[in-house]
C-alpha cells in the first residue's frame, strides 16, 4: 500500500487509522478502558504489523457511545450490551428500509 492509498482510505469508517493513544485521546478516556471494551467484545481493534492495536472511526464511535453509558452509571457489561443491542437495531432498520423501497419500486401500484 502506498501512501496515496492509505491517505485516500482515511475517509473509510473501517480503515483502522488511530493508534490506542490517539483513540484515548480523541474519546477523553484510558487506554484501559479501550483495552476494558475489547475484553467484554464490543470492539475489536485491528494489530498493525507490530502489534499495536489499531483503531476505526466507526469504532470510535461505538468506544463513544459505550462511554456515554458508563459515565452515566451503567456498568460497562451492560453498556457494552446496550450498544450492541443498539447497532443491531439501526442495521435490522436499515435492512427493513432497503426492503421495503425495493418492494415499492417492484410494485409501484401497491404504494399508491
Amino acid at each position: 500500500m502506498t501512501a496515496d492509498d492509505s491517505f485516500n482510505r482515511l475517509d473509510d469508517d473501517d480503515y483502522p487509522a488511530y493508534t490506542m493513544g490517539r483513540a484515548a485521546a480523541m474519546l477523553g478516556t484510558t487506554q484501559g478502558f479501550l483495552r476494558a471494551l475489547g475484553e467484554a467484545r464490543l470492539i475489536t481493534p485491528l494489530r498493525s504489523g507490530g502489534g499495536h492495536r489499531r483503531y476505526s472511526r466507526y469504532q470510535l464511535r461505538i468506544a463513544a457511545r459505550a462511554r456515554e453509558l458508563v459515565d452515566q452509571g451503567t456498568p460497562i457489561e451492560a453498556a457494552c450490551r446496550i450498544v450492541i443491542l443498539e447497532d443491531q437495531l439501526e442495521e435490522a432498520q436499515r435492512i427493513n428500509a432497503e426492503y421495503r423501497r425495493a418492494a415499492g419500486s417492484a410494485n409501484p401500484t401497491a404504494a399508491a
